[in-house]
């Protein structure tokens, strides 16, 4: 989606130049980076320094607020503002997907469809308003306010989706990054082949998402989780790196920057009918294929899919004493209500009630984060042992393709653990 002949609309009464760059390969390039350095650093805030998930939340969106006043108050385009802006929007999106799978239970696949809903009634406003959803347009406050409302949410699909095909599959941080790659492939030639260019560029612009975290996951995680092993802190840095020199090269050489003012509906306007036609098609039998790959992938034996370096890591580095009992220096009357819950999850996983199951052990989930500001200052080595046998019994239960075996054996060892 290279496209360095066409470019904005008509300058607007505001007098804005176009507020985006040119799409070119530098433009795919930093999104990719900026993805993969954005949930980088908010993992880093919320897991690291112990903010927590609804805390980092409120903090990338005041964030957001601030920069995006920044971006929308400049009259041109204008590198570094545009991608910050970017790597913003990618954070606060992420966390917000996080939000309602983590702390609210919302499965991935009812939250991949929500926002998929939201995405087209944004874009079906703008169109109706604007009458160009193109992005060589972007030359008018309305316009602009559209096109980051949909990049918001684009960053938000992408995570559920990209995190949704991880619970079907079970892959691994490697593989995982093959499946957005090749779909990103496919969009490239459907538009070199006359698919409508708008059309694909977005769908180019949400597959960047997870295949940007997972490539960023595969370089972080150790080995034995199917990772290159260079952690979450190196791979920041050096995408961050990246990021910026790829910003000041761009500054310095303005190789983005749209210098013509063309009208939008002339770039809007397809070459081909009959050709857009047929490759819009192609498109759904891309879609087709895909969907059908990955339920077949969802029904093949697979183990859950790896937890973060965050999660796995801190429970595998602290271990308790012999004879040391993880829940020896809490109250009872807490120990208690999370022993109750763990085996009613356990009683309706044996029972073949799995919708009951997930619902039960969200319970669980929502006790176990409401009770930590109490708990883990009376035994933090207690809690991290406990909070990794949480997250598997977590991920076991929610698996896409659960397996009651595994199932049993995690809830019976938290149960134990409890106890």
């Amino acid at each position: 989606m290279t496209n360095s002949t066409h470019s904005a609309d008509v300058l607007s009464p505001r007098g804005m130049l176009s507020k985006v760059p040119e799409i070119t390969v530098w433009f795919w390039i930093i999104k990719i980076l900026c993805t993969t350095v954005g949930e980088s650093f908010a993992d880093w805030i919320n897991m690291t320094l112990g903010l927590g998930l609804n805390a980092t939340a409120l903090i990338f969106t005041a964030v957001l607020a601030v920069v995006l006043v920044w971006q929308l108050c400049l009259s041109r385009y204008v590198p570094f503002v545009y991608w910050l802006t970017v790597v913003v929007v990618s954070v606060t999106g992420t966390l917000y997907t996080d939000i309602l799978t983590d702390d609210l239970g919302v499965p991935l696949a009812l939250s991949t469809s929500v926002f998929a809903a939201i995405l087209v009634v944004v874009f079906g406003v703008w169109w109706a308003r604007e009458r160009t959803l193109s992005i060589h347009s972007i030359t008018t406050l309305p316009r602009e306010l559209f096109y980051w409302l949909a990049i918001l949410v684009t960053f938000a699909l992408g995570t559920a989706a990209g995190d949704w095909t991880l619970e079907l599959t079970g892959w691994g941080p490697g593989t995982s990054v093959l499946l957005p790659a090749a779909l990103i492939v496919a969009v490239v030639i459907g538009w070199r082949l006359g698919a409508n260019p708008v059309l694909s560029f977005w769908l180019a612009y949400v597959l960047t998402r997870p295949l940007g975290a997972n490539l960023g996951d595969w370089l972080a995680f150790p080995p034995e989780q199917q990772g290159l092993g260079l952690g979450t802190a190196l791979t920041s840095v050096i995408f961050l790196a990246a990021i910026l020199a790829t910003v000041v090269y761009l500054t310095i050489t303005r190789a983005d920057v749209i210098e013509k003012t063309t009208s939008a509906e002339a770039f809007a306007r397809p070459k081909s009918l009959t050709r857009e036609r047929l490759m819009l098609g192609y498109y759904a039998v891309i879609g087709l294929v895909a969907a059908t790959f990955l339920t077949w992938a969802a029904e093949q034996p697979h183990a859950a899919a790896p937890a973060s370096e965050e999660e796995s890591g801190a429970s595998a580095a602290v271990t308790l004493a012999p004879g040391q009992s993880a829940t020896e220096k809490w109250p009872p009357a807490e120990v208690a209500t999370f022993r109750t819950i763990v085996s009613d999850t356990l009683t309706k996983v044996q029972a073949g009630d799995q919708t009951g199951a997930r619902a039960r052990i969200t319970d669980l989930e929502t006790a176990w984060d409401n009770d930590q500001p109490t708990l883990q200052p009376m035994d933090d080595t207690g809690w991290t042992v406990l909070d990794g046998q949480i997250d598997s019994a977590l991920t076991a239960v929610r698996a896409g393709n659960p397996d009651s075996a595994t199932e049993t054996q995690a809830l019976t060892e938290l149960l134990t653990s409890l106890k």
